[in-house]
C-alpha cells in the first residue's frame, strides 16, 4: 500500500476520533448546564410559591398591629 493512502486513512481515523471526542465532550457540558439551570428554576419556583404565604402573614400581622394601636389609643 503506498504510504500517501496510509497517512490519509491514519488522518481520517484522527478526524473522526477528535470530532467525535468533541461533540461527546460537548453534549456533556450543555447536560451539565442544563441541570444547574433547572435547579436555579426549581429554587425560584419555590420561592413563587411561599410568597403569597408571606403576604397573607404579612397583611395578619398588619392587622394585630392595627389593633394594638387602637388598644393603646383608648
Amino acid at each position: 500500500m503506498n504510504s500517501t493512502i496510509i497517512v490519509a486513512i491514519l488522518s481520517l481515523a484522527g478526524t473522526l476520533v477528535g470530532s467525535f471526542g468533541g461533540i461527546m465532550a460537548s453534549s456533556k457540558l450543555m447536560a451539565y448546564r442544563i441541570e444547574q439551570l433547572e435547579k436555579k428554576v426549581d429554587l425560584h419556583n419555590n420561592f413563587a410559591e411561599r410568597i403569597p404565604l408571606i403576604e397573607k402573614d404579612i397583611k395578619i400581622m398588619n392587622h394585630r398591629i392595627d389593633d394594638l394601636e387602637k388598644e393603646n389609643v383608648k
